[in-house]
């Protein structure tokens, strides 16, 4: 299993510096990932300031030289596929293949889509997500690109750079589980990033849910897939910085199936989007297997 940590693009952690030192404490402290969200309001009814994803992700990319990093995750829908193509190419670049891509539907559909004129249909969002995930593949691997689909068109364009990562930087796709269209998805990419109904950001999920999911993903896998890469399962939430009580939580969920423990802070603690605690939590470094 592999650890990460799991911030949001807003409050502290909208200042491009603050997550840089966010990613040299994580490297030094042994952790393997670094993930952001990517938001653009998040909820009207709060005030809050929001920094770029991927501005926040290149200070990242300069202050570090291991760590993965990525967000978690991208709403590919409301995303132009050629920008979103150059961005994460150009990040994946300028620090040495170490991006990943975690892709989405995103939300509050509400105030993410519909506050800005978008449409809120979550089929039309799905073929959307769908669609620019295949253009996404396809601009990242620096050959010509023509493609007339039911959302996107594109008459001959080749994006440079490249990724460096080949045939592309890994795509994990997140969605609610037990909902098994989003994890038919990620079953078709690199990995899954599932939420629980029952589970809010930075409570852990029951244990049998993923397993169910588990078993659920890797059916619809073939031996193939499986056999060239290997899947990755991102379970995340709030661990205490004793390496013993952090095993006696997570073991279970590796056993279960999970290959990546995401680090977050609880929704409901006030402390989010603060740095002091995540820095704490992150300097008591990653739990221990």
């Amino acid at each position: 299993m592999r650890f990460s940590l799991n911030i949001p693009n807003f409050g502290d952690f909208a200042d491009p510096r603050t997550v840089a030192t966010v990613a040299v404490a994580a490297e030094e402290a042994g952790w393997d990932g670094l993930f952001v969200w990517d938001h653009v309001v998040h909820d009207k009814r709060l005030r809050r300031t929001f920094g770029d994803p991927w501005m926040l992700l290149t200070a990242a990319a300069l202050a570090t030289s291991r760590i993965k990093l990525g967000t978690l995750v991208t709403p590919v829908a409301r995303r132009r596929p050629q920008q979103l193509a150059r961005q994460v190419a150009t990040l994946d670049v300028l620090s040495g293949g170490r991006v990943i891509f975690g892709a989405g539907l995103g939300g509050p559909i509400e105030d993410e889509y519909g506050s800005f004129g978008e449409t809120t249909d979550p089929v039309v969002l799905a073929e959307r997500l769908d669609e620019g995930l295949g253009l996404l593949q396809r601009y990242w691997s620096g050959e010509p690109v023509t493609h007339h689909g039911r959302h996107f068109t594109v008459d001959d364009v080749t994006l440079l750079p490249a990724t460096v990562q080949r045939p592309r930087p890994p795509v994990w796709v997140a969605g609610f589980w037990p909902h098994r269209r989003p994890m038919r998805r990620a079953a078709q990419w690199d990995g899954a990033v599932p939420l629980f109904a029952d589970a809010r950001h930075g409570h852990l999920p029951p244990v049998d849910q993923v397993r169910d999911l588990v078993t659920y993903v890797h059916r619809h896998r073939d031996r193939e897939q499986d056999s060239h890469n290997p899947f990755e399962i991102v379970i995340g939430g709030a661990t205490p910085g004793d390496p013993a009580k952090a095993r006696d939580l997570i073991g279970p969920l590796a056993d279960a199936g999970a290959t990546w423990w995401d680090e977050r802070q609880l929704m409901d603690s006030g402390q989010l989007d603060q740095l002091a605690p995540v820095l704490r939590r992150i300097r008591q470094g990653p739990p221990a297997l």
